[in-house]
């Protein structure tokens, strides 16, 4: 018999215990579910906690195959409870990490974890996600990441990141895909009443406008298109609003907000349609209306490209009434 695939998951200082017993939870239960299924004895999986004592090597503390020989195949660094400081990894670690990796094994993290991955070097130009609230820092940190925090999960094969603070359990249910397939992973979302892979980190994700930007005269348009609305204005009447040249003013509105002035009208119309929706049972087509669309289809196309769902698709899961 095959030996069984460990996942290792890291104890560092500042990691999300809760993320830690819960994927044990849920890894447990997956290999119990697989073992009644298939009539095995022994599971397919074994998990771990690893953490590095003092200066000595990193090491089991918590095992369910103990005694048994091997490395892990996939070694997991959770979220963080606290902002993640790169000062605070240990050079014993994160060489251990790079040797493991270079043996073969797979290296994961959630939310935080990845300063802690991106720190080893393996994630180098490879596209990987976080927490939306965390994007600035690993990009200014890690400039050789490619970063995507629409993305809950993003699987390079060698690397995996998963993105939110409880991005640990499509973490979770992913390796029980990778580690004894698509029926386990299903038959443990069930049995744990959560929902399978497969969201995105832009469906929750709410538009949050940028108003710290010290340009009082691009502040003065954002307040009054929060006022009246966004509908049929022009690229000319917030210039006019900013008392800028058209040209001054789309150039200084960038640069403030970070959004072109029609990309930021598009935020708003649909931050203000998630919410008619989620509150209410009004049809479609009034809210597109009421948000300044007066085109459904355009409508629907942005509403998909800001949250990844179309608007009914996005009242099923969040609607209200």
């Amino acid at each position: 018999m095959n030996p069984p695939m460990e996942v290792g998951l890291l104890l560092y200082p500042g990691v999300q215990m809760s993320a830690v017993l819960g994927l044990t939870d849920l890894l447990y239960f997956a290999n119990r579910l697989n073992c009644e299924r298939l009539g095995l004895k022994q599971p397919v999986m074994r998990v771990s906690h690893l953490q590095q004592l003092g200066s000595q090597k990193t090491q089991r503390i918590f095992d369910t195959m103990p005694g048994t020989a091997g490395e892990p195949t996939f070694i997991v660094m959770g979220p963080c409870l606290v902002n993640p400081d790169i000062r605070g990894f240990g050079e014993n670690t994160i060489n251990w990490l790079r040797d493991r990796h270079a043996d073969g094994a797979k290296l994961a993290s959630v939310c935080g974890g990845v300063f802690l991955l991106a720190q080893t070097g393996v994630a180098q130009t490879r596209l990987v996600t976080t927490h939306f609230s965390l994007v600035d820092e690993l990009a200014e940190r890690f400039p050789d990441l490619n970063i995507d925090a629409n993305r809950i999960l993003i699987d390079n094969g060698d690397v995996i990141t998963a993105g939110g603070f409880m991005a640990w359990i499509d973490l979770g249910l992913h390796l029980v895909d990778r580690i004894l397939g698509p029926v386990a992973m299903v038959d443990t979302a069930d049995f744990m009443l959560i929902e399978p892979p497969g969201r995105e980190q832009r469906y929750f994700k709410i538009f949050s406008p940028q108003l710290e930007h010290g340009d009082e005269a691009v502040l003065r348009t954002q307040l009054w298109m929060e006022n009246v609305g966004t509908r049929g204005i022009t690229n000319s009447a917030m210039a006019k609003r900013a008392g800028l040249e058209e040209r001054t003013f789309l150039r200084r509105f960038r640069k403030a907000t970070g959004l072109k002035p029609q990309e930021y009208c598009r935020h708003l119309r649909v931050a203000k349609a998630r919410e008619l929706m989620s509150g209410s049972r009004r049809p479609i087509e009034s809210v597109a209306w009421e948000v300044g669309y007066t085109d459904l289809g355009s409508f629907r196309r942005s509403f998909f490209k800001l949250t990844g769902l179309n608007p009914a698709d996005y009242r099923r899961r969040f609607g209200g009434g």
